[in-house]
């Protein structure tokens, strides 16, 4: 299975692939334990049974040095990290906890301070931990009066992380085709969705039933309160879009400066979003083909007449694995997420027609964060944890079946496959979901700022503007810019830049409808 709303880790992926690098960055001097010297933030409002217990509103955070993160390279220095204890049910806050990891570089402008700004990079799944001092250049102007904080949502990481497969089990897994033609492959394709989603069962157990978004939210505020907040400052990116929307609607009077950037369409069920994503990603495909001077149209047919022949005939790699269908297919949408990876793109595409699919395994093994000894991250195991616990969607193998010349009409290249994936991404999974959709209604919050990027593929700009509106009148703002990749600010637009930083930092927000091109 492959789903495509990921953000930050592919991001950096992409950066890697083009040849590219981030660097660390933090704060002068590690930040000691701020709350000493203030006075208690609003305890966390509580939406799921009795109040919170004094030994987790009262908690007193231990910051440490960090560990090495996903990448295997600990932080420097200016990062400190700690363990936040939560409830494992919020419905029974005197029962059971578990630890949220946290990591954070306190503001370079003591004086100027404003508070504490949480980040979330996307996923669901990713890694905070890792993510945040790799993006912290991309922040330098907003430390100066932010501490810059993120956590490993629960499930994922360092936070009682998931594990669905053994990397040998999910290496084997790659065989199995995620666009099935006839009645062998759809059992052999079910058969592996319903072994993964009972591994997670067997990895999670009881956890599995808490790894909502709105758990994450009650996270995020309970957080907000011990970190020493009144209200809580915000960076969602991709699928912390739907976070946010979450903590908006369950706490609106707790809102401080929220942005959301490549906001997932909040009206959207399972299948609506796999059709957004088909037409996203066609979308920046066209955009890529019109770069090359290609007609979209007649590019397209030729992509998926070369991804038809790998179905027939895996092509050969320079190693001892061979590019399937389902791998050239991921190793094309990782290079959509960013306008700097097109010309990989073009260069594995050319390589696959003259019969090497090295260039493409190796795309698609960035997607799947498989490292050079076989290791995987388990990304998509929380993923997919996460993702079925929200949604109710679980679309029946003959309804997808009965879908599929709709998302073939949509896109050629990628319809067939996220088509699939409606059946398959919670196949059998042993607990039920909670929504049809997110709900994101925000009555008397503060404004929040959205922002849509009309290229994105992952996220397509029509959702930022169904967030804004679910978010409310007066509290979503909504902002576009005409651009390409999964995201907008940090990708090149002062005009962009500008305003978040301006709304983040003196909280101005900028005039609803703003477009930056």
């Amino acid at each position: 299975m492959a789903r495509y709303v990921r953000s930050a880790a592919l991001l950096a992926a992409v950066v890697m692939i083009a040849g590219c690098s981030s660097g660390s960055g933090g704060a002068d001097d590690p930040p000691g334990d701020r709350t000493a010297s203030r006075s208690p933030a609003p305890a966390p409002s509580d939406t799921a049974g009795g109040g919170l217990p004094a030994s987790l509103t009262e908690q007193r955070l231990s910051w440490g040095a960090c560990g090495a993160g996903a990448d295997g390279e600990a932080p420097d220095d200016s990062w400190r990290c700690a363990d936040l204890k939560v409830p494992l049910d919020y419905a029974k806050p005197d029962g059971k906890t578990i630890d949220i990891a946290l990591i954070r570089a306190g503001a370079k402008d003591e004086g100027s301070r404003i508070g504490s700004l949480v980040f979330n990079f996307g996923g669901p799944g990713g890694s905070g931990i890792s993510m945040l001092p790799s993006f912290a250049p991309e922040y330098d102007r907003l430390q100066k009066r932010y501490d810059l904080v993120s956590f490993d949502p629960r499930g994922v990481g360092d936070s009682e992380g998931v594990r669905c497969r053994a990397d040998e089990a999910i290496q084997a897994a790659e065989e199995v085709d995620l666009s099935p033609d006839g009645g062998t492959e759809e059992r052999a394709f079910l058969a592996d969705a319903a072994d993964f989603a009972a591994g997670c069962e067997r990895g999670a157990g009881e956890l599995l039933a808490h790894l909502s978004t709105d758990n994450t939210a009650r996270d995020m505020d309970l957080m907000r309160h011990v970190l020493g907040d009144d209200e809580l400052h915000y960076f969602g990116i991709s699928y912390g879009t739907q976070l946010g929307g979450a903590y908006a609607h369950l706490f609106p009077g707790r809102v401080g400066r929220l942005v959301f950037d490549a906001v997932v369409d909040p009206t959207a069920d399972g299948v609506a979003q796999a059709k957004n994503q088909t037409r996203g990603f066609q979308r920046a495909l066209d955009n890529y083909l019109k770069d090359q001077g290609q007609d979209p149209a007649e590019g397209s047919r030729t992509i998926a007449d070369l991804l038809q022949r790998i179905d027939a005939e895996p092509l050969p790699t320079s190693g001892d694995r061979e590019l399937t269908q389902t791998l050239a297919t991921i190793g094309i949408v990782i290079t959509l997420y960013s306008e700097q990876s097109w010309p990989a793109l073009a260069e594995a595409l050319e390589s696959a027609e003259d019969g090497d699919g090295s260039a493409l395994l190796a795309l698609a093994d960035a997607y799947n964060e498989r490292d050079e000894a076989g290791g995987y991250s388990t990304q998509s195991h929380s993923q997919r944890a996460i993702s079925c616990r929200d949604s109710k969607d679980r679309t029946t193998p003959a309804q997808a079946r009965a879908s599929l010349a709709e998302f073939r009409e949509i896109s050629p290249v990628f319809g067939e496959f996220l088509g699939w994936d409606t059946a398959g991404w919670c196949h059998q999974w042993p607990v039920p979901g909670l929504q049809e959709r997110s709900e994101v209604s925000a009555p008397g919050a503060a404004p929040i700022l959205v922002i849509g990027n009309t290229g994105d593929p992952a996220t397509p700009y029509e959702g930022a503007g169904r967030m804004a509106d679910g978010l409310g009148a007066g509290v979503g703002v909504l902002m576009t810019w005409k651009g390409e990749g999964h995201g907008a600010y940090g990708n090149g637009s002062d005009c962009v830049d500008g305003a978040v930083d301006a709304y983040l930092l003196d909280g101005r927000a900028p005039k609803d409808g703003k477009v930056c091109s």
